[in-house]
């Protein structure tokens, strides 16, 4: 396998009507997939989600990570990923989700470490031209002056390599701490549990609407590595749907580490 770069690769997007959590699962095994198998070409999908949900790494406790009755309070969906990494805390417009799927070439002979910076490098030059002075912060963190902005994952699967982060636009702290275990734990340990709270790097460091910053960040990846329009097909969707009844919305599959 040779090494390719951004530009040896013809980019499409997938940026569609929200999707419950467990599809938003599926379809990243699928696209991961399609892409490694040569039937789809290498896409940036932008994620809009149909509900709250917690998503926890492939490898995280999910007693542990979540308060099961606090989720149940609220009507949050509780679903496992399959890459690893922390937890999430998502109520639809209060963060902004990517996956980027490619071929493995891209990160040919690359560290961990190395692999995610570079995919996250465009990520670093948005957020610039947004005013926000951002770094990358091994192993897949992007934080800033301000505090920690994203978190990204990776999987390795036939191929292609998911790439996916979440970044923080305005989450309602209090209701994270009562959902999320660890979260209670890293805020407090910061001093920062507190009624109210908000963390909100993105709308607060840029005075931006969600939507805004997602189009932008859009034509920052069109113009370092070109981006065609493109959508779900037919069978993509429909694979991800039995596979996002049958696996990620199972007990089976969120509570395979208990």
């Amino acid at each position: 396998m040779t090494r390719t770069l951004w530009r040896d690769h013809a980019w499409h997007l997938i940026h569609t009507e929200p999707q419950p959590p467990a599809l938003h699962m599926a379809l990243d095994e699928v696209l991961t997939h399609e892409v490694g198998a040569g039937h789809r070409p290498p896409t940036l999908r932008i994620w809009e989600w149909g509900g709250p949900a917690v998503v926890i790494g492939r490898f995280q406790s999910l007693r542990n990570e979540v308060d099961a009755e606090a989720a149940r309070r609220h009507g949050i969906e509780v679903v496992r990923r399959v890459s690893g990494g922390g937890a999430m805390f998502i109520e639809p417009g209060n963060t902004i989700t990517w996956s980027i799927y490619a071929p493995l070439s891209l990160i040919k002979g690359m560290s961990f470490q190395e692999a995610y910076a570079w995919m996250d490098a465009w990520t670093l030059e948005a957020l610039a031209e947004l005013g926000i002075e951002a770094w990358y912060q091994p192993l897949n963190d992007i934080t800033s002056a301000g505090g920690k902005i994203a978190g990204a994952a990776q999987a390795h699967r036939g191929g292609a390599v998911l790439h996916h982060v979440t970044m923080a636009y305005d989450i309602d702290a209090t209701k994270m701490l009562q959902v999320l275990r660890i979260g209670r734990e890293k805020l407090s340990d910061k001093g920062t549990q507190s009624a109210g709270k908000r963390v909100d790097p993105l709308r607060s460091q840029t005075g931006l609407a969600r939507a805004a910053i997602i189009g932008h960040m859009i034509a920052t990846f069109r113009h370092r590595h070109g981006l065609a329009e493109d959508t779900l097909r037919a069978g993509e969707l429909a694979q991800a749907e039995v596979l996002a009844q049958e696996k990620f919305s199972s007990a089976a599959w969120t509570a395979d580490v208990p």
